[in-house]
């Protein structure tokens, strides 16, 4: 059998067009293109009260992307799945006050990020000086620089709240009427705790006070409550070097209270009892309690806290 005779020059210009498209037609079903861009979807809270304002504006709990976190959102590593679902997210919800420790490090849509403190920016609190430590899995870190827990000022968590409530409106991602509805209730119940505190601190702004950690200064600030802060953990018992630097801090800050960010130790209470300081707990959940939800822990916080004041 005679060979088939070469194709022409122009056969040849002819079908390399076709073959070509035919070739990336099958690359294309087989998967090696790149993958489209992911679609839109859920909103991203950096920090629990954020992500509840944001399920009792919207009414659609499911909507908000708040990731398990091991500790302090504000000290979070990001894994790379909760990367992608932030840069597909339709609105990012950002505390600020330098709270999102882990942003400068990511590539994160700007026009679709929302600072919440942005409004109060002129009245966020420094913090001087900090002691490095760390908090189990999350390594060291420092509470240096600007006050982040800026929501247990509850006058600054109804701004917070409203900041939420224009985001999701002017992104078109809840109903306005819904928003507004919603957004009055929680502000009013928001405002009621904050003059019910108020009130309770009003006649005993001198009272000393000390605390497990260097997060309470916009609640001191609001309340004009004179809190000196250590660098202890509620679920770790305190070395002997820090019951000392406590004793020396009693000299001259004679506090009679102590306000943890959780429930501390057994042994840590009783010996605090020895030195004549009593425990209360002062939780600013800033990552989403394992019973109640936001507002229920806050209530707590403020019956917590009335022994204090009412037994002058």
């Amino acid at each position: 059998m005679k060979a088939p005779p070469p194709l022409s020059p122009l056969l040849l210009r002819l079908l390399v067009p076709v073959l070509t498209t035919i070739l990336i037609s099958s690359c294309s079903d087989s998967g090696t293109e790149n993958p489209p861009t992911a679609a839109r979807s859920g909103i991203f809270a950096s920090n629990y009260p954020l992500a509840y304002f944001a399920e009792t504006i919207t009414g659609k709990p499911e909507t908000i992307i708040f990731p398990k976190i091991d500790g302090d959102p504000a000290f979070w590593k990001p894994s790379a799945q909760d990367i992608r679902r932030l840069q597909s997210a339709e609105l990012i919800l950002f505390n600020g006050a330098g709270y999102e420790k882990w942003a400068p490090t990511l590539t994160l849509p700007k026009s679709r990020i929302v600072d919440t403190s942005a409004t109060f920016q002129p009245d966020l609190l420094s913090i001087e000086t900090a002691t490095t430590h760390s908090h189990g899995p999350q390594g060291e870190h420092s509470h240096e620089g600007t006050a982040f827990t800026t929501w247990i000022d509850f006058s600054q968590a109804s701004q917070q709240a409203a900041a939420v409530a224009d985001a999701l409106i002017e992104n078109e991602l809840v109903d306005p009427d819904i928003a507004k509805a919603n957004l009055t209730m929680l502000t009013s119940t928001l405002n009621a705790i904050d003059s019910e505190l108020a009130g309770l601190t009003a006649q005993n702004k001198s009272i000393p006070l000390v605390a497990s950690h260097p997060i309470y200064d916009y609640l001191a600030h609001r309340y004009v409550l004179d809190i000196e802060p250590l660098v202890w953990e509620p679920d770790v018992a305190p070395d002997e070097k820090q019951w000392e630097t406590l004793e020396k801090l009693l000299e001259s800050h004679p506090a009679k209270w102590m306000i943890w960010e959780n429930t501390p130790l057994p042994e840590s209470v009783d010996r605090l009892k020895e030195m004549g300081v009593n425990s209360v707990v002062f939780n600013p959940s800033g990552n989403r309690p394992e019973n109640g939800d936001f507002l229920s822990v806050m209530r707590s916080n403020v019956e917590n806290m009335k022994p204090i004041f009412e037994n002058r």
